[in-house]
């Protein structure tokens, strides 16, 4: 175990659980300690520098120690460091919030409704959803579709939302009324010789007969990530999102975008809802609204639905959901700060601009001995390690050489994300072509001394 007795790596394995992670292995080689962050770097509490490639979780847009969230949470706090938005109260932050994501966010958006996490956020989701049928007399239309290998957080009702074996193994989910559709990963999922739109026409194909299975007047909601991300970062084939849209209009199915991982410029556009031409009833986000230095999340919905919520909820006297933290000032005072941090160091287009020499770079590894894909859109991108390139084959055990490749980039000084052996970047947005280059570097020299050691030596003794 890494650290000395009594020290803080001790005591974490003392008292921690720690989330995503086998507690047991844990225990025996114990945390590394991050101190401290600057920009697209994190250090140690032993003094090493890490280059950081998935922006913490996918979330810290405008890199890590800026001053301006740092002071403008501090304004807040001396200000008014709490008050709730229940019972007909508000704050200043909160307000100006809103407007400003419903001004930003497709057109059809009209209200946002304020969470602590993209899990709340979705978990409200389903609720609002139930709730707006109820008020239309339709009892019954309650089912969500979501897709295999998505990712739509991890409570009770968003962790049934969830395509992920590991998030629901063992956990009884799903937990609420939903199915699960084919992941639209052309790679791993396509036909022999098939396009990508003959599969996303059979993708679309497939959404529809579920519906009819199930029964229209049964099914609520089709929720999906626009580029799915912790299931693989997985880009969808082209004109899918045409075709799924005009199958969920056709049988009155409310679109969710969950935008958590995508939103505020991900992939080069404000929203990936903007790259995909996606036009949602619903648009989740989170992380990078704060660049997670503080927790919020917002759910955005259209008038159409704020009136049906309203309607039922002057009929029966209330709309009973909420959290303590719902609108709080200051998290909210930090969404707006880093917003205009994002808008006036015009970071949507170096995600753009920056986000291609990222995939550029990226995919000349694709002749690597262990790559099979490379694929992404702007600083959001992912390699898929393979046991076999002609025949796609994995690894067996699936995740024993991602996450080798995992832990032995921490000496390169380089943290990146391993799902299963899949490897994904994302960056924070402020990343320049130099770092871009330097990050590669030392995921190329990982992947060089990963391909020597397979060699030497069998996989299992990792």
């Amino acid at each position: 175990m890494r650290g000395l007795p009594n020290s803080i790596q001790a005591r974490d394995v003392e008292y921690v659980l720690h989330p995503v992670t086998n507690a047991r292995k844990h225990e025996e080689i114990g945390p590394i300690v991050i101190d401290r962050g600057e920009g697209i770097y994190v250090y140690d509490d032993q003094g090493n520098r890490y280059l950081e490639a998935l922006a913490g979780l996918w979330s810290v847009a405008v890199g890590f120690g800026e001053k301006r969230l740092v002071e403008a949470a501090a304004r807040q706090m001396a200000k008014l460091p709490y008050y709730h938005t229940f019972s007909h109260k508000t704050n200043e932050p909160s307000v100006l919030l809103a407007e400003r994501l419903v001004r930003m966010t497709p057109d059809r958006l009209k209200r946002a409704f304020f969470t602590n996490s993209g899990s709340e956020a979705n978990d409200s989701v389903i609720k609002m959803v139930w709730y707006y049928n109820n008020a239309r007399g339709l009892h019954q239309k309650k089912k969500f579709i979501s897709r295999t290998n998505a990712y739509h957080g991890i409570t009770l009702a968003s962790g049934s939302l969830t395509g992920l074996p590991a998030n629901q193994r063992d956990f009884d989910l799903p937990f609420v009324p939903v199915r699960h559709v084919t992941c639209p990963h052309h790679y791993r999922f396509a036909e022999p010789g098939e396009s990508e739109e003959a599969f996303a026409d059979r993708l679309a194909a497939e959404l529809e007969a579920v519906i009819l299975e199930e029964g229209p007047e049964t099914v609520a909601a089709f929720i999906g990530e626009p580029l799915m991300g912790a299931g693989g970062v997985l880009p969808p084939p082209a004109t899918y999102w045409d075709k799924i849209q005009a199958v969920c209009r056709k049988y009155d199915v409310l679109i969710v975008a969950d935008e958590v991982i995508n939103g505020f410029g991900r992939l080069g556009t404000m929203f990936a809802c903007d790259y995909y031409g996606i036009d949602p009833d619903i648009m989740v986000l989170s992380k990078q609204i704060t660049s997670s230095y503080q927790p919020l999340a917002a759910v955005m919905i259209s008038q159409e639905l704020y009136d049906g919520i309203a309607d039922n909820s002057r009929k029966i006297g209330t709309f009973g959901h909420g959290f303590t933290a719902s609108g709080h000032p200051v998290p909210a005072a930090v969404a707006l700060e880093n917003l205009d941090i994002i808008e006036e160091k015009n970071l949507v287009e170096n995600a753009r601009r920056v986000g291609e020499v990222m995939q550029v770079e990226l995919r000349k590894l694709a002749g690597h001995p262990l790559v099979g894909e490379v694929r992404g859109v702007g600083l959001i991108a992912a390699v898929e390690l393979v046991a076999d390139k002609a025949t796609k084959a994995k690894f067996d055990p699936v995740g024993k050489v991602g996450a080798h490749v995992f832990s032995r980039a921490h000496g390169n000084g380089l943290i990146i994300r391993a799902i299963g052996d899949v490897i994904a970047f994302c960056p924070p947005l402020i990343i320049n072509e130099e770092q871009v280059h330097d990050m590669v570097k030392r995921f190329k020299l990982t992947l060089d001394e990963t391909a020597q050691e397979l060699l030497n030596r069998d996989v299992a003794s990792m």
